[in-house]
């Protein structure tokens, strides 16, 4: 087997051999490695490629390691092409319910699958120099593809497919191997072929019937897309909602769009086992509230269980400390190797994109900056938020609600609904809020939750205000452009401001205007 066919791109349409002529080009020649590097990097992922594009920037001489595909999860099988498949549901659904608005579309007006997943590979394609080869050897960064291994504190060996190795003399190193899908221990789901983030955007065709395991975010996205593409979705749930470990309240009125899109909530589902049904298809057995259940699925994709990519780095051989979480690292992201630090999903319990991307600078500098204790930056510091994006979106920053509880953390939470913000009303986006948690008795904003239609975008306002110590009070200061759905944090500014209304405040100013008559 050669190497460029442990890159699994598929189909093999035109759009595919591009993305992958960028990221892991069939015909490339590792360079001869420049004596010792500043920097090695494994994996070419988010925090791979930050961390050695920031370290070549400022001069240091920078390997990378790739074995599979430059850009990651993230470009390849994860935020970018989800995003693209969403956005042709989200119009797929415009459309659907487009008569209120008075547009009236055709009976039998369908949605053409393949053309939409089409449209989503040729703009992943499109987006991939971003994350090529020849982009970060421009930059002047060494890219070697292969598996990298430890070999001792100065060492790591790059062994390609052929059995060809090279050699890395390092002074530091950095593991941003990242994480792959792991399925759950269920019953049978060996026995089937089933979908995984990782093969799912392969798809041509539409499944008629399409279950899916695990109401988290990824669950919940394809979920609610290929409903509004037209399968029969089945989403299967061990809790009693969806997406459990978001706000309770926003999680609620997700649900409530999931059940207008049609899709079965297959809540409390227990004792799962798979088997292949008689007709060749895939059988879900399920218990609900003592009740056994079968529903037949043509595809089956498991949204649950995420696994460090450990495997092959030989970290024994370094005395770099992990566990099936991860790598363990400190707050300065330095592993149990002082040499040796870790960024991303390999080591983060934040498996964001953007979480990295930050993780990354913060190693760049703590590697090969800071001065014994003096110059290091902590992860601890970062104020990461995140966003599931179905429709309406879920934001969130900072504490929940059973954060600040569990913290032993007094707050003050202030709720403003779209269904009293005259932007949302005319959009016809209405069911949604915005929540901020304050500490108690002050404007200082300790977490906060956003539901709407763009939430992801929203929630940077507030990000913002709390990474610059800016209150509630001060947003609520800031003139916002009328009409906009951003308007309904300034009004909790509002809200805010009018608690510190009080009634002998009030009385005074009362006195001072009738004197002033």
């Amino acid at each position: 087997m050669s190497e460029h066919e442990l890159v699994q791109l598929l189909p093999k349409d035109e759009h595919n051999q591009q993305l992958e002529a960028n990221v892991h080009p069939p015909v490339w020649t590792n360079p001869t490695p420049a004596g010792r590097y500043n920097l090695v990097v494994i994996g070419a992922g988010t925090a791979g490629l930050v961390s050695a594009a920031g370290a070549a920037g400022l001069g240091a001489r920078v390997a990378l390691i790739e074995r599979e595909l430059m850009g990651g999860d993230c470009l390849n099988v994860g935020c970018v092409p989800s995003k693209g498949v969403i956005r042709a549901a989200r119009v797929a659904a415009s459309v659907r319910d487009a008569k209120p608005f008075g547009v009236n579309v055709p009976e039998g007006t369908e949605v053409d699958f393949g053309k939409a997943m089409e449209r989503m590979r040729r703009l992943r394609a499109k987006i991939s120099p971003n994350d090529s080869a020849d982009r970060f050897k421009d930059l002047g960064i060494d890219v070697f593809f292969g598996q990298g291994a430890f070999v001792d504190d100065n060492t790591i060996t790059v062994t390609r497919a052929d059995g060809s190795v090279s050699q890395l003399q390092f002074k530091k190193a950095v593991i941003a191997a990242g994480a792959r899908a792991s399925a759950p221990p269920i019953p049978g789901l060996d026995s089937v072929e089933y979908l995984t983030n990782e093969n799912l955007f392969s798809l041509t065709e539409l499944p008629k019937r399409f279950g899916i395991i695990g109401s988290g975010p990824i669950g919940s996205e394809m979920a609610q897309s290929f409903a509004r593409f037209g399968s029969e979705v089945f989403l299967f749930e061990r809790s009693e909602h969806i997406l459990p470990r978001e706000d309770s309240d926003a999680a609620a009125v997700v649900q409530k769009q999931f059940e207008h899109d049609g899709i079965k909530l297959m809540f409390n589902s227990q004792d799962m086992q798979i088997s292949r049904s008689q007709d060749n298809k895939i059988c879900v057995t399920v218990t609900q509230n003592g009740e056994k259940s079968d529903t037949i699925v043509d595809q089956l994709l498991v949204a649950v269980g995420r696994a460090p990519n450990t495997d092959g780095l030989n970290l024994e051989a370094v005395n770099v400390k992990f566990d099936r979480t991860g790598v363990e690292v400190n707050d300065n992201l330095q592993t149990s190797n002082p040499r040796i630090f870790a960024a991303g999903d390999v080591c983060s319990k934040y498996k964001f994109t953007h979480a990295a991307d930050f993780q990354a600078r913060i190693v760049i500098q703590n590697a090969l900056f800071a001065m014994g204790p003096f110059g290091k930056k902590k992860a601890s510091d970062l104020i990461i938020p995140w966003a599931t994006y179905t429709s309406p979106e879920i934001a969130h920053v900072g504490m929940y609600e059973h954060d600040a509880k569990e913290a032993g953390v007094e707050i003050d939470t202030y709720l403003q609904e779209f269904s009293d913000v005259d932007r949302a009303i005319l959009e016809g986006q209405d069911d949604g809020f915005v929540k901020v948690h304050t500490k108690k008795g002050t404007d200082q904003i300790v977490g906060a939750t956003i539901v709407a239609e763009n939430a992801g975008d929203m929630i940077s306002e507030i990000t913002v205000a709390m990474n610059n110590g800016l209150g509630l009070s001060k947003i609520g200061g800031t003139i916002h452009p009328y009409p906009t759905q951003a308007e309904a944090i300034r009004k909790l500014g509002d809200q805010y401001s009018r608690t510190r209304l009080t009634p002998f405040i009030k009385s005074m100013f009362k006195k001072w205007l009738s004197w002033t008559r």
